[in-house]
C-alpha cells in the first residue's frame, strides 16, 4: 500500500534514502470497507489523506437530508475537509469510501513538519493547492454558467473514469442536478454517439 505513495513522492520529487524513511515513519496505511467513514460531520479532521487505491468521497448533507457531492478522490489524490484540518473546527464535510479503499494518513501535525524539513515536499504540496485552487474555481465557473447537459460533458471530459466508475446518482450530486436529469442527459449522449457511429 505504501508503495503506491513512495511511488507517487518519487515521480513528484527527489528525496534521499533518509528522508524517504523518515516521510515513511510518520504515515500510517489504512484499509476502508465500502462506504466506511474516514470523517463524519462534527468531528475534527486530523489528517491528510492520499488514496493508494479505491475512490472516496467528501460530501455536504443539507437541513433536508439531501447529499451534496463536493469531492471525489481516486488513486493518486488527495483528500481531507480542510477547514477543518487547518483550523480545528468541526467538520463540515463526511468523507467516506465510495468503493473499497486504501489511503496514507499523514497527521497535521508531521504533515507540517515534513513540510518545514523537506523542502521539495513543501514545494510539491504548494503546487498541489496552487491545482486544487484553479480545479475549485473553474468547477464554481462552470456549475454557474453552464447548462445541466453541458456540465455533465465538462465531467465528462475532466474525468472520464469517474464517469463510468461511480454511481449514477452521486455523479448527479457532484453536478447539483437530479438523477433523472442525469439519466435523460446520458441517453441523449448514448443517442448521439450510436448516431454518430
Amino acid at each position: 500500500m505504501y508503495d503506491v505513495f513512495q511511488k507517487y513522492l518519487d515521480s513528484k520529487i527527489i528525496l534521499s534514502q533518509e528522508q524517504s524513511d523518515w516521510i515513511r515513519s510518520l504515515s500510517v496505511v489504512k484499509k476502508l470497507r465500502k462506504h466506511q467513514y474516514l470523517l463524519q460531520e462534527g468531528d475534527i479532521c486530523k489528517q491528510h489523506t492520499f488514496v493508494t487505491k479505491g475512490c472516496l468521497r467528501s460530501y455536504y448533507v443539507d437541513k433536508d437530508g439531501v447529499e451534496h457531492v463536493v469531492k471525489f478522490a481516486v488513486e493518486h489524490w488527495w483528500i481531507a475537509d480542510r477547514d477543518s484540518l487547518l483550523l480545528g473546527e468541526p467538520a463540515k464535510l463526511n468523507i467516506d469510501a465510495v468503493e473499497q479503499s486504501e489511503v496514507v494518513l499523514i497527521s497535521r501535525e508531521n504533515f507540517d513538519l515534513i513540510c518545514r524539513q523537506v523542502t521539495a515536499f513543501d514545494n510539491m504540496v504548494n503546487n498541489l493547492l496552487q491545482n486544487a485552487y484553479n480545479a475549485s474555481q473553474n468547477r464554481v465557473l462552470a456549475n454557474i454558467s453552464l447548462s445541466a447537459s453541458e456540465k455533465y460533458e465538462y465531467f465528462l471530459e475532466r474525468y472520464p473514469d469517474l464517469a463510468v466508475r461511480l454511481p449514477q446518482s452521486m455523479i448527479a450530486s457532484y453536478l447539483g442536478i437530479s438523477p433523472e436529469t442525469l439519466s435523460r442527459i446520458r441517453n441523449q449522449v448514448n443517442a448521439q454517439v450510436i448516431k454518430n457511429a
